[in-house]
């Protein structure tokens, strides 16, 4: 793979993982809720507005369903391909932080899709459909960093 040709490419990985860690951030904002940490910049008065995945438009919601389903599809696929990258993520926490938003936003989230009425049905099933497939890729992204970090050192 690219890194064992480019060893310089895990500090490139190394300072791009607050980025990734920033979107999961960032869907936690756009849902209202909080992230233990998640940001150190005062909120404006004008973003008081109490907005939640179940009071929020459908097109939004729609939106970061998509967002996130893309997002732990590829970080997924990504630990899957190359899980030697492990050791970068667990150095920023990723295992707590991938915790921490799960707890948070999942269950928020399927509630959401579950309360809305849907005009169309096949919405709420492809809604449903993404957060169950963005649900167990992040189960599986999580399986791959505990294998890799604390299970497979112990094995050897």
């Amino acid at each position: 793979n690219i890194f064992t040709w480019q060893p310089s490419y895990f500090s490139d990985l190394d300072e791009t993982l607050p980025t990734v860690l920033q979107v999961f951030n960032n869907i936690l904002h756009k849902c209202g809720l909080q992230c233990e940490g998640a940001s150190a910049e005062p909120q404006k008065l004008e973003e008081r507005v109490n907005v939640t995945p179940g009071n929020m438009p459908l097109q939004e919601l729609k939106d970061i369903v998509l967002y996130l389903c893309d997002t732990c599809t590829t970080l997924w696929a990504f630990l899957d391909v190359f899980p030697s990258a492990c050791q970068t993520f667990q150095k920023h926490e990723f295992c707590y932080r991938l915790a921490s938003f799960y707890e948070l936003a999942i269950p928020e989230l399927e509630s959401a899709i579950k309360k809305r009425h849907y005009e169309d049905n096949s919405v709420f099933a492809d809604l449903w459909r993404r957060i169950s497939h963005s649900r167990k890729k992040m189960i599986e992204a999580f399986h791959v960093l505990i294998n890799q970090v604390c299970l497979q050192p112990i094995l050897e």
